[in-house]
């Protein structure tokens, strides 16, 4: 018989387990301290509150006065959740006192943990935590009676119709697994620092029986208003059909260069060295999105948007006007702040209007810069680009090069292979000045310009394309000769 499932009260957590919690089953979640494991626990009681569901809260060791600061913490109301304190209950600084729940007695539960149990049976919740299992696993003493106290829960709420989360600290030996053995799933919360910036969480579902979930790590955190939860992406999950065409920059010349115009729903790389146009060519791109009425993204990992709308207005392009239209929308990324899921999960959340057409990161080397001790960072941007590209949203990936001049500048990563078109942008020495040149070497959609052209930005005329460089030849190596007729 297939399990009804229950909200977790945290959207991204219901995804990755495909809906939610087996009902009426117990759960274990495991994660040192601080990692937000409580905070869990009291969003998925305060969802069956607001289901109309009696909940039950059992501490073992934080008081009522505690959960009642995290609660305000997120500005939450505990109205409607039963606290049972049984810390105040039973422990005592009194030495002649015995400390343990559990007496040596061949019983299954010891006379406190009945007295707790009739609670339940009093209150008969439709959701119930016990937080935390450390303090069970000190009082039992060994771990068969622990393993035999944890087993007499199971047995307990089994039949009683309520689903059951057992928060555990992880302050048992390495590699003891009965914990994990007993329960019907287990979630597992850690919290990884970083050399600089804000520490990392992330929260893997280890095991859930009878119902497929989204395995892997997913990245979450914690902010006013609880725990959130940013989904590992997936992008085979959201193939859609798109209609072909070709999206223009409002740059003919340009557009001549591309064959056309850039293709919908491509990924395309603006590759060359700082200062070349790149930003510039991306933001053009969005200018012309927005005068057709759809939106653009753009993400800017080392730009402030003033710096951004006064470069731009100096070459006639009005961005601010567009982004109080809300046609472009520009997120300034605080690279210490962020987490690889929830970059990933914003652009999801964005895109989901169906509005947008059209997504700018600027810069990848500002991305890869923002998470360097993220494993697997380009296989994560090439699941992002596969959903975009699938959703018909154009992306520009704009990267800078090591160097300013010459054939072999370096990049920070070879991406090439993920962008279907690819665009080149160099600076080259001709007659005594510094130029630009703008070439296209990919385009996976149809044919395209092969030739190289000289790029420039006339002042309030925005950008032009000049004709192709017949007469020059070397101008990817920066230092072009003059290429001469043959004699006759």
């Amino acid at each position: 018989m297939q399990l009804g499932k229950v909200s977790t009260g945290i959207e991204g957590l219901d995804d990755v387990l495909g809906g939610g919690l087996p009902e009426n089953r117990l759960y274990l979640i495991q994660g040192q301290p601080g990692v937000g494991k409580t905070t869990l626990a009291l969003q998925f009681l305060l969802e069956g509150v607001r289901d109309g569901e009696k909940v039950l809260y059992i501490t073992l060791s934080e008081t009522k006065e505690e959960l009642q600061e995290v609660a305000i913490s997120h500005g939450w109301s505990l109205e409607g959740i039963s606290l049972f304190d049984l810390s105040a209950m039973e422990y005592s600084l009194d030495p002649q006192a015995d400390n343990s729940v559990f007496h040596p007695a061949e019983v299954e539960l010891g006379e406190t943990t009945k007295a707790l149990l009739d609670l339940v049976d009093k209150i008969q919740p439709k959701r119930a935590v016990f937080d935390s299992l450390s303090e069970m696993r000190l009082l039992a003493r060994d771990a068969l009676r622990y393993r035999r106290q944890i087993l007499a829960l199971k047995h307990y709420f089994a039949g009683k119709n309520c689903t059951v989360l057992l928060l555990d600290d992880q302050t048992s030996e390495p590699g003891d697994l009965q914990l994990q053995s007993i329960a019907h799933g287990v979630v597992l919360m850690e919290q990884v620092p970083l050399s600089y910036g804000v520490d990392r969480r992330r929260i893997r579902v280890q095991k859930l029986r009878g119902t497929s979930f989204r395995s892997g790590y997913h990245d979450c955190g914690i902010e006013r208003g609880g725990l959130l939860v940013f989904p590992r992406l997936v992008a085979a999950e959201h193939r859609h059909r798109i209609d072909e065409a070709v999206i223009a920059s409002g740059v003919k010349s340009l557009d001549s260069l591309l064959g056309g115009g850039m293709d919908r729903g491509v990924s395309t790389l603006l590759l060359g060295p700082a200062g070349s146009g790149k930003s510039t060519v991306a933001i053009q791109y969005a200018i012309a999105a927005a005068q057709r009425g759809e939106v653009a993204l753009l993400y800017s990992f080392e730009e402030s948007p003033r710096t951004l709308y006064k470069r731009s207005k100096a070459i006639g392009m009005d961005v601010e006007r567009y982004v109080k239209e809300g046609l472009i929308k520009i997120q300034h990324i605080d690279p210490a702040e962020l987490s690889p899921g929830q970059f990933v999960h914003h652009v999801r959340r964005e895109t989901q209007t169906g509005k947008v057409s059209l997504v700018v990161i600027d810069s990848l080397n500002g991305y890869l810069n923002a998470m360097p001790e993220e494993k697997f960072l380009v296989l994560q941007l090439h699941e992002l680009l596969s959903y975009l590209g699938q959703q018909g949203i154009t992306t520009l990936l704009v990267v800078a090069q090591h160097g300013m001049m010459g054939s072999n500048m370096g990049t920070p990563v070879d991406v090439s292979y993920l962008a279907d078109t690819v665009l080149l942008f160099r600076f080259y020495e001709h007659e005594g000045r510094i130029k630009r040149a703008v070439s296209v070497v990919k385009r996976r959609g149809g044919e395209h310009d092969i030739s190289i052209r000289e790029l420039q930005f006339k002042g309030m005329d925005g950008i032009y394309v000049g004709e192709p460089l017949h007469h020059l030849r070397g101008v990817l190596t920066g230092v072009p000769v003059r290429e001469t007729a043959p004699s006759t």
